[in-house]
């Protein structure tokens, strides 16, 4: 089924773009994500309950996602993804000037509404320009090259780090996003054959479990986001160079599982998924809890990366149940629904921190709890899935 995406010209054009946006979009986000704990702890001297706070600024955007409704009554799909691109390899670049919590808080703001608008906006398009069949392997795929991209992001920081300070790191990561992102500027990769999206909101009653388990997943992987890293660095001692390793072995591993992981939500269907990414992800926040083995708490780490990219299985079951024309609206108030408790949990955990570490993740594996829970209510066509 792999090979049946780029069977159209439309598709094509398309699969390219997304292509290019997906692979600067990584090298943003991975580079700003690798530099960011030791460059917060060792230079701008952020305890726990700051980073709590800059990471709780930082899904703001995705809350504001709404407004990716009323930009499209003026700007096109596939612009707003450019643009969004561009403003992303803005903070990234400017990150490294502003060493400091409020410069921290300043340049995160800038990076994340331009990654959070792509991401809204990307996985928008993936839906409507490729099938229900189509469309999970394509994701696949493209958060397969997405890790190959991270993993381009580590060989170069471990080897550019104990040579080049972190000003300098964050403006070459950010000079390739900005690059990328203007070559976009000026594709134009739209098809009149897609059917055309509703303006304005959209929120459907008959779309309520799509909703919750988004609002979940995000409630839950925030606290990945914010702590899994800090406590690396905070607790076990990783170094930038530990770190960096850290992430090459969890792209290398999520380069080759990816794909796999897509075409196995066809053959298996999305309540399989993820029943068994929402139990295995309880096992993995208690053992975040407890564990005290440098090389385990590593494991740990890339086990969440492999399940995590079961949550695809999310997006597909929407798809499958929702009127096409619902998309673009439907994928804008999504990324709001993920970002409501988003918004509060990073600074909350930050402060949890402070009584015991331990806190936020026994919370995180009471989440999933609740995942596991209402996933087993997903029900998709017989014809559409499994």
């Amino acid at each position: 089924m792999a090979r049946d995406f780029s069977t159209t010209a439309d598709n094509r054009r398309m699969y390219i773009f997304l292509l290019v946006m997906v692979l600067a979009a990584a090298v943003g986000f991975q580079g700003w994500r690798t530099l960011y704990n030791n460059f917060a702890v060792d230079v701008a001297g952020l305890s726990g309950k700051e980073n709590g706070f800059v990471q709780s600024l930082r899904e703001v955007p995705g809350f504001l996602a709404l407004l990716v409704i009323y930009l499209l009554l003026i700007v096109r799909e596939h612009t707003l993804v450019a643009v969004s691109v561009l403003v992303l390899g803005v903070g990234v670049a400017m990150a490294g000037f502003f060493p400091s919590f409020h410069g921290l808080l300043f340049t995160t703001l800038i990076m994340s509404f331009g990654f959070h608008y792509y991401e809204t906006t990307n996985q928008s398009l993936i839906l409507q320009y490729f099938d229900k069949t189509q469309a999970p392997v394509v994701m696949g795929r493209l958060r397969g090259f997405s890790s190959g991209a991270n993993l381009a992001v580590g060989a170069a920081v471990f080897l550019l780090a104990p040579v080049l300070e972190f000003r300098t790191l964050f403006c070459i990561f950010g000079g390739v996003v900005l690059v990328a992102g203007a070559w976009c500027l000026l594709q134009n990769p739209s098809s009149a054959n897609i059917p055309p999206q509703r303006k304005g909101m959209v929120f459907r009653s008959r779309y309520w479990l799509f909703y919750l388990l988004t609002f979940l997943s995000g409630a839950r992987r925030q606290v990945f986001v914010a702590f899994a890293v800090f406590l690396l660095v905070e607790k076990f001692g990783y170094s930038v160079q530990e770190i960096t390793a850290l992430f090459i072995l969890n792209n290398v591993v999520n380069w080759y599982l990816s794909p796999a992981i897509g075409r196995a939500v066809n053959k298996y269907g999305e309540r399989r998924m993820l029943t068994v990414e929402y139990m295995s992800l309880i096992f993995i926040f208690v053992a975040y809890a407890y564990v005290d083995s440098k090389i385990l708490v590593a494991v740990l780490y890339v086990l969440d990366h492999v399940f995590y990219n079961f949550a695809m299985a999310i997006k597909t079951y929407f798809q499958k149940i929702a009127d096409p024309s619902d998309i673009a609206p439907s994928m804008a108030v999504s990324f709001t629904i993920n970002h409501i408790a988003a918004v509060v949990i990073p600074a909350a955990g930050g402060l949890l921190w402070m009584v015991d570490y331990r806190i936020p993740f026994l919370c995180a594996a009471g989440l999933a709890g609740l995942s596991l829970l209402f996933s087993q209510f997903v029900r998709v066509p017989e014809a559409e899935g499994k």
